[in-house]
């Protein structure tokens, strides 16, 4: 994976596909799972204050 395409990531300027974060977590030595679980919750909690 190219430097540039980390950044591009790291910026927020793409959406990485499922093996592009597959490989990442890889490369970190970290499951992916607690992280795409800990996006959802940010995600259900943000959802639920602007249902406020």
């Amino acid at each position: 994976m190219s430097h540039s395409m980390i950044s591009r990531v790291e910026h927020e300027l793409c959406r990485p596909s499922f093996d592009t974060l597959l490989r990442i977590a890889d490369a970190m030595e970290i499951d992916l799972w607690p992280l795409i679980k800990q996006a959802e919750q940010s995600f259900k909690a943000v959802a639920d204050d602007l249902a406020k």
